[in-house]
């Protein structure tokens, strides 16, 4: 990693907040059996 990449990651995790979540993901879930992105209907 570059050192002023590193330095910025640095700089913008020092004062961030961690936030710990529980429980299963929608989107894996969705991922994982199969049905992943839907395409928009063309308009019109």
């Amino acid at each position: 990693m570059p050192k002023t990449l590193a330095t910025a990651a640095d700089r913008l995790l020092h004062h961030a907040h961690i936030v710990l979540t529980e429980g299963s993901s929608l989107r894996l879930t969705q991922a994982t059996s199969g049905q992943g992105v839907v395409p928009l209907a063309p308009a019109g």
